[in-house]
């Protein structure tokens, strides 16, 4: 099924997938929550404020905020909070709770074609994730790439946020990440490139401040890396992989997705530091 076919999903199954969901289980993944009384609280994640006034109510099923008016389902709430659409929360949410949502009649190659693109899609952004974790870590025991970072006026808080790291000026730094580094699923990642002729294998990025990319899911799709000095290339991007498609992403959209709909636009930047640059100047909306 091609991505921009149109897919009607039952209302039965609406109503099957939100009885197996529970609104305060969904909502906590975002929200520090509180009891009070029959309803949880806690900070509305839709608009500033200091005290609580978002309600979740565990019998109803159902959120409201009394500051801002925001209020609907676990569908509506995921949807508001990471910009997804209707159709593709719903499949997120029913693969969560091992439904199929129902759809078009297709073949059994497509079907098994789709679950499979799927499973390589999950699998490749685990590997990043994984990559992303090692960078970061790296940067902390890397006085060399702080200073560096400091000097463009980060603070760890900034870094931290946008999950700044660091690859080490090492042909083979990730061979003491992954067990096997010959694994093709690194190579698929982008992580890792392969002379076929003479069958050697290196690591991509070296000797860079590592900017994850992240979906709007906040899953890390590939990386930014920029030298410490004036060496060129100075900014190295993933390649595109099942994953990764550059001209189909924002750099930044998902850590600025709450600021964007607070603040009512976006502000659009040429690079990576531009935009984290930007936050930590107290514009998050780049």
């Amino acid at each position: 099924m091609g991505e921009n076919t149109r897919v009607s999903i039952p209302q039965s199954f609406i109503q099957e997938l939100l009885s197996r969901v529970d609104v305060v289980d969904i909502v906590g993944r975002y929200v520090q929550l509180k009891k009070g009384g029959a309803n949880f609280m806690g900070l509305c994640p839709f608009h500033g404020e200091k005290s609580p006034s978002f309600s979740v109510s565990p019998s109803k099923q159902f959120y409201h905020c009394f500051g801002c008016g925001k209020n609907g389902n676990a569908i509506g709430f995921l949807m508001e909070h990471t910009g997804s659409g209707f159709v593709e929360t719903v499949k997120d949410l029913a693969q969560q709770h091992g439904l199929v949502v129902p759809q078009e009649q297709i073949s059994p190659q497509e079907a098994a074609r789709q679950q499979a693109q799927r499973e390589q899609r999950k699998t490749l952004s685990d590997v990043l994730a994984q990559a992303a974790h090692a960078y970061s870590e790296r940067l902390r025991t890397t006085p060399l790439a702080i200073d560096y970072l400091k000097k463009r006026g980060l603070s760890g808080e900034i870094a931290q946020r946008f999950g700044l790291g660091y690859a080490p000026d090492t042909w083979r730094g990730l061979a003491s990440v992954f067990a096997a580094y010959d694994d093709p699923l690194l190579e698929q990642a982008g992580l890792v490139i392969h002379h076929e002729a003479d069958d050697k294998r290196y690591d991509r990025f070296r000797g860079r401040v590592m900017f994850p990319i992240r979906n709007e899911r906040g899953e890390c799709i590939g990386f930014g890396g920029r030298v410490l000095g004036d060496e060129k290339p100075k900014y190295l991007n993933s390649p595109e992989t099942p994953v990764f498609s550059k001209g189909h992403e924002l750099y930044g959209l998902y850590e600025a997705r709450s600021a964007i709909r607070d603040a009512g636009h976006v502000l659009v930047t040429e690079g990576y530091m531009d935009v984290v640059a930007l936050a930590q100047l107290g514009l998050p909306q780049a």
